[in-house]
């Protein structure tokens, strides 16, 4: 449990530091669009992926990457329209995800989250109170804007405490949020009420309520599909089955990240959850 905690505040402590990090750091990052559907768009670059929709009610976007990056998404959601940035939708509180939050507030955007969102947020110093979401739920949230509905729901004990995934109604696309690292091990922050078995949950969950046609952006990663979703929560419970049956068997964890995971997964290990961050969450 030590270690679980320790873990969960480096993660948290490094997305403090991205999120406060100068211009500078982020001088030569790109902000890039993809298209996803009629009017609904993804932006790629630096922290998570951002959603967004445009049209005549206003520009509302999902998540909203490190801090500096403000002026960066401004110049990208300029190139979509140039419509007036209304909403904003965070998937969870880590500061990739949620920097740029004081920023789009002083532009202007209310800011929607569940209810442990904004706790989370409001617990760190570092932040003031145009960082925070102004607008909180507990099961979920629907919001109608540019033609369709965004169902907002939460989903506990994945991610995180508060997590919310959006399902746009009439385009029959979703965003994931963080309970989907394309092709990556994930990461589960135990020490902010996530779970390996939630985490499953939640992913079956989602692919349950989605068909081979539903386009996904995911928290990390390029464009997906149903089909990729499958695979990436396939590979979370045959790895978490191989830790499982070798702990029963009298495995340490040291054992087994010394021996690693069968070798087929080792493509889904990257910078910062390698095999041996995944064997631990999952120990």
């Amino acid at each position: 449990m030590k270690k679980l905690t320790q873990f969960s505040a480096m993660f948290l402590a490094t997305s403090i530091a991205f999120s406060s990090f100068s211009d500078d750091r982020f001088a030569d990052a790109k902000v890039e669009t993809v298209h996803v559907k009629g009017n609904i768009h993804m932006l790629t670059g630096p922290g998570g992926n951002i959603g967004v929709t445009v049209g005549e009610d206003g520009t509302l976007i999902i998540d909203d990457k490190y801090a500096p990056l403000g002026d960066k998404i401004e110049q990208a959601l300029a190139t979509l329209s140039d419509a007036k940035l209304r909403y904003v939708i965070n998937t969870h509180y880590h500061g990739d995800h949620t920097g740029s939050n004081a920023h789009m507030h002083d532009k202007g955007a209310t800011i929607f989250a569940h209810h442990n969102v904004r706790k989370r947020l409001a617990n760190n110093q570092e932040l003031t109170k145009a960082d925070l979401p102004v607008v909180t739920y507990a099961d979920g949230i629907k919001i109608h804007v540019n033609g369709d509905t965004l169902d907002i729901k939460h989903l506990p004990t994945g991610h995180t405490d508060g997590d919310s995934w959006i399902v746009f109604e009439s385009a029959n696309v979703v965003h994931t949020g963080d309970l989907f690292f394309k092709d990556r091990f994930p990461y589960i922050d135990k020490g902010a009420g996530g779970t390996v078995e939630g985490y499953i949950n939640n992913v079956e969950m989602m692919l349950s309520h989605i068909d081979d046609s539903t386009k996904i952006i995911p928290g990390h990663g390029s464009l997906a599909n149903k089909a990729e979703l499958q695979a990436f929560v396939d590979m979370i419970k045959a790895t978490n089955q191989e830790v499982q049956q070798r702990k029963s068997q009298g495995e340490s964890v040291d054992e087994i990240i010394a021996s690693g995971l069968d070798k087929k997964w080792a493509s889904w290990s990257w910078q910062f959850i390698t095999e041996e961050k995944w064997i631990k969450t999952l120990f």
